[in-house]
């Protein structure tokens, strides 16, 4: 009895996980929230589709205004003296060292402003926007930029501080276009600007910048959002983050200044006045377009009258006056501009994709075959708050480049697939969002190797559900409350779903191999395999294909609990009735079943594990291919040994030390 797959998977896959600024390592929330997701994932698709069909992309965003301003203080309080490349070298470099102590296997961690990829991105940079501007989506715009005039410099956007003008939103962390939820404003809207440079509050003075036209997509945003809804496998809240700006241009008015508004409502554009809903304290006017509500704006506020907006289709900012940055073409005269870092930072994992290909003797051209084909797929994992970029902005741009001669040859060429985003909720750390910017500083991802394994925390943080809702980090050795982090008897939290592995799974992966060793003479016996042990990992197989499917990564976790505390109770009532009985038969066909379901268990939990299952593959020596791939009948062992040990009866396999475990607990958990 075969393995039958039910569920179509694409011939190739692309794997992104976001892009982390170039200006700090990374803090627990990054490789927690999306590197680790992300690398279980594209473990998973190279198991299943062949390593050589899977790339999994990502580097270090290299340009925008939070690594300006932190090479600015760098080199004001902390003595840096190299250049700001320099910088974020430094940076990557960390970040990077991080990701591979967590076992984060990328097929390319580099940088969008460093080495060939930095070289590889400019290119699909310039083709990207000079086919944006052939299709007729890109105009050049004349606003307004936040100007420091005791500094006499204008300010890029982190070194403008705020509270955010939308509606419903309380964040008071808000930069010159954007806040730390990621909610998108024109910069007139911020509420109480200060300048990071000075503390002055920073006037505004005309600019000239490139914009693409994102509510002309409204349309086709909108038909992708129904889809999106239709699917029953995308995230609630990648759909929530796809309709939210489809509606149409609002200002929201304080109740009390309703008489205020009454008394100009005529001098604005045509609109439409909504009642407060009851118990809401503001009233809302509806306009039919962008252009009208900013029109509305300069009244109400010559007319002293406060308001917030709502979420709208805004024009889509493509440039900036920054000099660190991916330069903008000579495109209608207009030159000397550099790219805004959140347009640029949606095209980079192409680019990284390209370079990736490059370096195993790939043409650049080939990208194409990765992100334009049907038969290709791009998952990328991202943060809620992000979802504006992935969800808005990039659909529409990807629509965008659709036009137009679809087979030049050029990495940004062809008609670029929609991708499938995988949206993660907050990681909190205790009951705070872990933001190495806040004012709960959370443990660096560095510190935390100090108190635990890679693989217990690689667990513990994929059973936590972050597709569902945020959900708080507690490890026991940073709680705040030290009698808690003090007691014995209090359990720590982090390590739950590490018992699995440093107790039960360990505990099956270990017997099987001493009992070959103690019994077999070293050898693992090879035989028909019983009918329960392979319906029950055939069932675990299915489930755990379709529990990939829809990206629920917290039932994996779940599945391999059950499946994997099934297998070892199999072995320990069968070992223990064969040594009551004294039946050698019967001890071969309990190790018989039981190499068979590790094998099966090392293959589930080689996403999240891949140290101690790549062990158990080593010791099975089997090549690690084989044992890892999905490919093969799953009938038993024998299909994984050669002709003469089949015909013999038994597999060598390598001795396993005493006492030797393939999960292990950190020193620091047998104090």
């Amino acid at each position: 009895m075969s393995y039958v797959s039910t569920v179509s998977w694409p011939k190739r896959a692309v794997v992104t996980a976001g892009m982390p600024y170039g200006n700090k390592k990374l803090h627990f929330g990054h490789v927690a929230g999306v590197f680790v997701p992300a690398d279980a994932y594209a473990r998973f698709l190279r198991d299943r589709l062949g390593a050589e069909n899977v790339l999994f992309v990502s580097g270090t965003d290299c340009f925008g205004s939070p690594i300006q301003e932190g090479y600015r203080k760098a080199c004001e309080n902390e003595g840096f003296e190299g250049t700001i490349e320099d910088y974020v070298r430094r940076n990557h470099d960390a970040q990077k060292a991080t990701l591979e102590a967590y076992d984060v296997a990328l097929s390319i961690y580099e940088g969008s402003g460093l080495g060939r990829a930095g070289e590889v991105h400019r290119m699909v940079t310039d083709a990207v926007l000079r086919r944006l501007h052939e299709n007729g989506h890109l105009n050049t715009m004349e606003t307004l930029q936040f100007y420091d005039t005791r500094e006499d410099v204008f300010l890029n956007g982190r070194q403008v501080l705020g509270h955010c003008p939308v509606q419903g939103c309380k964040s008071e962390k808000a930069y010159a276009d954007e806040c730390d939820l990621g909610h998108q404003f024109n910069p007139e809207d911020l509420i109480k600007p200060v300048s990071t440079l000075s503390g002055e509050v920073p006037e505004m003075r005309p600019v000239r910048n490139w914009y693409f036209d994102l509510p002309n997509f409204r349309a086709q945003l909108q038909t992708l959002a129904e889809g999106l809804e239709a699917d029953e496998e995308v995230r609630p809240v990648v759909v929530k983050g796809a309709k939210e700006f489809l509606v149409p241009p609002v200002m929201y008015i304080k109740n009390e200044l309703e008489d205020d508004y009454r008394a100009i409502a005529d001098k604005l554009p045509a609109h439409t006045f909504h009642e407060a809903e009851k118990g809401k304290q503001s009233f809302e006017i509806e306009f039919e377009s962008i252009e009208d509500r900013d029109a509305a704006r300069d009244v109400l506020f010559e007319a002293g009258v406060r308001f917030r907006t709502g979420k709208a289709l805004v024009p889509f900012r493509i440039s900036g006056n920054v000099e660190w940055g991916v330069p903008v073409p000579e495109m209608d005269g207009v030159d000397g501009l550099t790219v805004w870092c959140w347009p640029e930072s949606l095209w980079a994992p192409i680019s990284f994709s390209a370079t990736a290909l490059e370096a195993r003797g790939e043409s650049l051209d080939s990208v194409r075959d990765w992100w334009c084909s049907p038969d290709a797929c791009v998952y990328q994992f991202i943060g809620q708050d992000n979802l504006y970029f992935y969800g808005v902005a990039q659909p529409a741009l990807w629509v965008g480049l659709e036009e137009g001669d679809a087979m030049q040859a050029h990495p940004a060429a062809g008609q670029l697939q929609q991708t499938r985003l995988i949206a993660n909720h907050h990681i909190l750390f205790g009951k705070t969002k872990a933001s190495s910017s806040g004012a709960v500083k959370p443990p660096s991802a560095d510190d935390l190797l100090e108190h635990y394994t890679v693989e217990q925390l690689r667990a513990h943080w994929l059973g936590l559900g972050l597709d569902q809702k945020s959900v708080g980090f507690k490890p026991k050795p940073f709680d705040p409350d030290e009698a808690k982090r003090t007691d014995p008897r209090v359990a720590d939290p982090a390590l739950k779903e590490g018992a699995l592995l440093t107790n039960v799974f360990n505990r099956l992966a270990r017997s099987c191999f001493y009992e070959a060793q103690k019994s077999f003479d070293g050898f693992m016996p090879l035989g028909a395999v019983s009918a329960e042990a392979i319906e029950r990992a055939h069932a675990a197989m299915a489930e755990y294909e379709r529990i990939m499917h829809r990206s629920e990564l917290h039932s994996i976790m779940t599945l391999l609990d059950e499946f994997i505390r099934w297998a070892q109770k199999l072995w320990a009532d069968g070992i223990k009735a064969a040594d009551t009985a004294d039946d050698m038969d019967a001890r071969r066909q309990v190790l018989i079943d039981s190499f068979y379901l590790l094998r099966v268990c090392a293959l589930l939990m080689h996403p999240v594990a891949p140290a101690g299952c790549e062990k158990i593959a080593a010791h099975l020596n089997i090549p690690a291919e084989r044992v890892f791939s999905w490919n093969e009948p799953f009938e038993g062992m024998e299909e994984l040994c050669s002709a003469e040990e089949r015909a013999a009866g038994r597999h060598a396999v390598v001795e396993l030390p005493p006492r030797t475990d393939f999960f292990e607990k950190h020193p620091s958990q047998f104090k």
